[in-house]
């Protein structure tokens, strides 16, 4: 199979509901005149994501990050936040914008997550949380993290930005730590265009997280916190209803294509998948393979450079870590060789591409590629 030089074949794509029910609901937001604050397509969101992703209480934000920034003030973290160098840069940068210290740790060379047996060495007087991320849709350790946690009084605010949906023996996992966060961005799993929640578990801690992303408004003339705007509007939120309609059927594309893959680079020298977690209902919203050198011959640039010969664009995620860009790289804690796990996968690390729509064929010839490239 050749793909044409129009058809780049991209890491993800985002979900997309049939354009005809789309205008439906747009129309309907037209007709209402309500586009945002809290209309009705924002509250039949939150009351359907409620049901779907078995939570008590979810706050819709405007984007991902800014319900990492919210998260962080809605809890009071100050001082020093213990937190992972292998993500996106979000999750350090919502610490910055807070004037909080992030400590990097190294990751679980299994999971890729933060590893927990660092964790306490890096606990100092100034630590007041741990911002874990479940990378790739695999959860963190959350028993053992609760745990440290509760030794040492500290909060835990976990990056879920890639668990939609995703259960530990049948138990959400956005039901661990004080708080999570979701992006509901494009080339997520869900997304409602941009967008994003948080996750808690009371309606007290609910209604400080709506009134800080609403300016910090009690009600109409009174003010009592510095919040900012974060909310969502009703064309997001319409978009995210219907996107639960089909989110099922393409969870379950993403765990077919999944499965391709693993059988289709099954014997390449060099070539690891990372493991399926047992008792764990996973989402699929990436799909990562570490190239080793010595085994594979080629390097991970090497072969990243080849795919896109062919018009496959992967992607390698993360890559540098957080704590190797110029903002992070003067903290103690990044300095290099303290994290020797993650400083490897991060240079070993491609997302191959993964969406509802991709083709087996394609699944197949990715495969292929990265197998006749090795000889």
């Amino acid at each position: 199979m050749r793909i044409k030089k129009s058809e780049p074949i991209l890491v993800t794509r985002p979900l997309l509901p049939p354009l005809a029910e789309f205008q439906v609901y747009l129309k309907d937001i037209w007709k209402s005149e309500w586009l945002t604050n809290n209309g009705k397509h924002h509250q039949a969101l939150e009351k359907a994501l409620c049901e779907y992703l078995g939570v008590k209480y979810i706050s819709l934000f405007s984007n991902g990050t800014l319900a990492l920034v919210t998260a962080l003030q809605a809890l009071r973290i100050t001082g020093e936040v213990i937190t992972t160098p292998y993500s996106f840069v979000a999750s350090s940068h919502s610490l910055w914008w807070n004037n909080i210290k992030p400590v990097f740790v190294d990751i679980d060379p299994v999971t890729c997550n933060l590893d927990p047996e660092k964790i306490e060495e890096a606990i100092t007087p100034h630590t007041t949380a741990i911002l874990p991320v479940h990378v790739y849709g695999t959860p963190c350790d959350v028993k053992r993290i609760k745990k440290i946690a509760d030794t040492y009084g500290l909060k835990v605010i976990y990056d879920a930005c890639h668990t939609f949906g995703v259960k530990i023996g049948g138990v959400p996992v956005l039901n661990f730590g004080d708080l999570s966060v979701m992006s509901f961005h494009a080339t997520k799993v869900f997304n409602t265009f941009e967008g994003g929640a948080i996750v808690c578990h009371d309606a007290a801690t609910k209604k400080h997280i709506d009134n800080l992303k609403n300016f910090g408004f009690l009600d109409e003339t009174v003010v009592v916190l510095p919040g900012i705007n974060a909310k969502m509007n009703e064309v997001q939120a319409a978009m995210g209803r219907l996107q639960l309609k089909y989110i099922d059927g393409a969870i379950a594309k993403r765990k077919r294509i999944s499965e391709r893959y693993r059988k289709g680079l099954e014997g390449i020298a060099g070539i690891s998948c990372l493991k399926v977690m047992p008792k764990v209902e996973y989402c699929y919203p990436y799909f990562p393979i570490l190239v080793a050198e010595p085994g594979y011959g080629k390097t991970r640039d090497a072969l990243y450079e080849e795919l896109k010969k062919h018009n496959i664009f992967g992607r390698r995620y993360f890559y540098p870590l957080i704590s190797q860009f110029p903002t992070y790289k003067g903290l103690e804690s990044a300095q290099p060789g303290r994290m020797p796990v993650a400083e490897r996968i991060t240079k070993q690390v491609i997302c191959l591409p993964i969406y509802p729509g991709l083709p087996g064929a394609v699944v197949d010839l990715v495969a292929k590629i990265i197998r006749d490239f090795a000889k």
